[in-house]
């Protein structure tokens, strides 16, 4: 590895994040939009739900017309615009999109509102396919995963806290259980959001973030490799099957829950949302767990971290459900959880696929262990699968753009493409569940857990067979 990479590079990686943190903030978001709109527009629970779907199909056609474009210039479009500048273009979409909350809420067109959502999807969708490959190539390779892990924890700090601002910023209080409020209160939000994404596309066009992605990585001698598509990587191919049923586990386990703790346990609705708050909370938990070896070399010092960092994300969980003044006394025995996710990640060493396997096995168990009891064990063990799913993604994308070289950024926009797992895969559990029982339908997430392990095994040895190894921190990858 060349001696330019053997460190972090904060004063381009602290920008880049800010977009990961966007990410979160408005997909969790969402989830306050819903039943403004249903009470708004007069909708069936179904149609509300086009509110998810038009955000999350953009991603895959935001994919498919990456795709084209690269096709019909012959080459790809972001290698050629250049990395700063296709995020300020994607970012520069995303508030296009915001821009047309303002007509839709003069007009109360429930339609226009859903445009708005699928253009911010849409500029999220290159932002994703720019962003994950720099994350993970801003630094040593050895720790690319924990780079990308460290930016999903800022993307779920923005799942924590999107939701009450924008709760408090359209119904004037921290709640989101009261949905009296004008669709009119909608577009000031969402256009304050716009100017915001204007703001970060200015200053990392201005920031140290490379306009190409130059790593021993990326610049492999193997010239084969550069003119490859990237669908002749088998590490790729089974990692886009990876990627789509892990967003699959990771949505679907959140978007049943609800209707678990109502049907099975009898909750309120209005008791609900800390729970589920308590799930994305999760992912950030393990996020941050996962990305110590970012901040030092020390082993000491990494170990300390390995207990710091979870408990400070618990506790930014705590603190802004303490502001939603919810009952903070039955989340407090999750802390105990907890140490068997800092348990796991001590005992992978860091390594991607290492990881991969164990916390997919884990995640079975947690869904097992869901399954097989009742009650408050059965919540907290559903819970606990947001931990499990923590690292997942950046040990999936690591592993599967390795050894790509110039094909890095057509094989990141094949995994971007295949986010649409999230709705198909809770689609699939709920046709589970009315056919049998919510409890048993998360037997789908234990198939979905069951065929992430088998890639953590099968692509170990794939890579192998092309010299790459995660298994000497200290190297690079070949």
């Amino acid at each position: 590895m060349s001696s330019e990479s053997i460190q972090t590079k904060w004063a381009a990686f602290l920008p880049l994040i800010t977009v990961f943190f966007f990410w979160g903030f408005v997909a969790a978001s969402n989830d306050i939009l819903i039943p403004v709109f249903k009470k708004a527009f007069d909708l069936t629970q179904g149609q509300s739900q086009l509110v998810s779907v038009a955000f999350y199909v953009a991603y895959t056609v935001g994919s498919l017309i990456y795709m084209f474009i690269s096709h019909l210039t012959k080459g790809d479009i972001i290698n050629r615009i250049g990395y700063k500048n296709s995020l300020a273009l994607g970012l520069s979409i995303s508030a296009l999109g915001t821009l047309l909350f303002y007509p839709a809420a003069n007009s109360g067109s429930f339609e226009l509102m859903l445009s708005g959502l699928f253009i911010v999807g849409l500029g999220f969708s290159l932002q994703q396919t720019v962003a994950n490959p720099l994350a993970i190539v801003l630094g040593p390779v050895s720790t690319g995963s924990q780079r990308l892990t460290m930016a999903g924890g800022i993307n779920n700090l923005g799942t924590t806290v999107g939701p009450l601002i924008v709760s408090f910023a359209i119904f004037g209080s921290a709640t989101s259980s009261n949905t009296d409020a004008s669709i009119e209160s909608v577009k000031i939000p969402y256009l304050v959001l716009g100017a915001a994404f204007l703001l970060v596309a200015f200053l990392l066009k201005m920031s140290s973030i490379p306009d190409r992605i130059v790593s021993d990585e990326i610049e492999v001698e193997d010239i084969a490799k550069e003119t490859k598509s990237a669908l002749h990587f088998p590490q790729l191919v089974l990692g886009m099957i990876a990627i789509f049923v892990y967003v699959g586990v990771e949505v679907s386990t959140a978007s049943n829950l609800p209707a678990y703790l109502e049907k099975n346990l009898g909750f309120l609705t209005k008791d609900i949302a800390p729970y589920v708050s308590l799930y994305w909370a999760s992912l950030m938990i393990g996020r941050w767990t996962g990305a110590v070896e970012v901040f030092t070399e020390n082993k000491g010092m990494q170990k300390v971290l390995k207990f710091i960092l979870p408990y400070l994300a618990f506790g930014v969980f705590l603190g802004v459900n303490a502001i939603a003044q919810h009952d903070l006394a039955p989340f407090y025995v999750y802390a105990l959880i907890i140490l068997v996710l800092i348990a796991a990640d001590i005992m992978s060493k860091g390594n991607p696929a290492t990881m991969l396997l164990l916390f997919s096995v884990l995640g079975i168990v947690a869904l097992a262990i869901g399954m097989a009891t009742e009650g408050m064990v059965s919540v907290y063990a559903f819970t606990s699968v947001g931990l499990f799913c923590s690292t997942l993604w950046p040990c999936i994308f690591t592993l599967a753009i390795a050894g790509l070289g110039k094909s890095t950024n057509q094989g990141s926009n094949f995994l971007i493409m295949m986010i649409m797992g999230g709705g198909i895969v809770s689609w699939i559990q709920g046709l589970v569940a009315d056919a049998t029982t919510i409890h048993f339908s998360y037997i789908v997430g234990v198939m979905c857990f069951a065929y992430l392990a088998f890639y953590a095994w099968r692509v170990s040895g794939i890579l192998k067979s092309q010299g790459i190894s995660f298994d000497n921190k200290s190297s690079a990858s070949h």
